[in-house]
């Protein structure tokens, strides 16, 4: 594989910057593969619950697909706790930060937020503010979380619920996390009129 030369990106030239630019569009064409990928290794994650963080996120996702929702809050579903493996602590950071790009600003802070206004169902059980979401009542899109975690996420814990598959999502893991639906500031400021080229 062809290599830059700089030791340091202040001497990098314009012909290295374009190398770099090609292999990390075919890296980033491969995302949802990488994300599904992720995705399967959730059944191997935290320890307790009935099902496993993988069989969670299905049904999350199978509940949303089967209530009608927009395919943007299927796939949000699907992968909203996809950061549990590597971010235990700031887990819905992490999913909100790989949706973002592809997603609108309202999935985003529901995502981002939803482990806050998930502790509605279990923080007073362990000594915490089962309330803490209220910081943001008068937010837009708090009604919105609230009903995320209500319909898509506290429920998700059943052995008995018949979810989907993983491959049945795929297809929209694949249309959401293309390059032509990156709609994000850093994109903007890196490629300018070509962000999406």
């Amino acid at each position: 594989m062809e290599t830059v030369n700089f030791t340091s990106m202040a001497q990098g030239t314009r012909a290295e910057y374009e190398l770099l630019d090609r292999y990390e569009t075919e890296f980033t064409d491969s995302l949802a593969h990488r994300i599904l990928e992720q995705l399967e290794r959730l059944d191997d994650s935290i320890s307790g619950y009935k099902v496993s963080r993988l069989e969670h996120c299905l049904q999350s996702a199978t509940r949303a697909h089967r209530a009608g929702e927009p395919e943007e809050v299927v796939v949000a579903a699907l992968v909203h706790d996809i950061g549990d493996m590597v971010a235990p602590f700031s887990h819905s950071e992490l999913a909100a930060a790989v949706l973002r790009p592809f997603v609108s600003e309202k999935i985003y802070w529901i995502v981002k937020h939803h482990g806050l206004f998930q502790m509605y169902y279990f923080a007073h059980h362990l000594g915490g503010d089962r309330n803490a979401r209220d910081r943001y009542r008068d937010h837009q899109w708090y009604d919105d979380a609230i009903r995320f975690c209500e319909f898509y996420d506290q429920n998700c814990f059943d052995p008995d619920y018949d979810s989907e598959p993983l491959a049945f999502f795929a297809p929209m893991v694949e249309r959401l996390f293309r390059r032509e639906n990156i709609h994000d500031f850093e994109t903007d400021v890196r490629y300018g009129d070509r962000a999406v080229a």
